[in-house]
């Protein structure tokens, strides 16, 4: 994933792991009804990428974010899934299903 710095210049962002979003909800008391596969982690990273440091401004609400995309009364399961399949797609990147398995 990827940020844009002042010049609109693309910088890569440090992904985090399953276990470190585990750490980032566990620390702020977050618990997630929809916790399906790594889905809250893509979302994890994707609110890194493109809010944190501007209107998410810290770990807490990078959880709130977390838990409101996840647990979202309007979203379905899998839906973090759906939106990175849907972007991929977007992109042009052609993922290795094979590679996966």
């Amino acid at each position: 994933m990827y940020k844009k710095d002042g010049s609109g210049k693309r910088i890569p962002v440090e992904t985090m792991n399953k276990d470190t979003v585990d750490a980032i909800l566990s620390r702020n008391g977050i618990n997630l009804e929809n916790k399906f596969g790594y889905d809250y982690v893509f979302a994890a990273n994707m609110c890194k990428a493109d809010y944190f440091g501007s209107s998410i401004t810290d770990e807490r609400h990078l959880a709130l974010f977390i838990k409101d995309y996840v647990d979202d009364p309007d979203g379905y399961p899998e839906l973090p899934f759906t939106r990175f399949f849907a972007d991929t797609i977007g992109k042009g990147l052609p993922i290795n299903w094979e590679d996966m398995i």
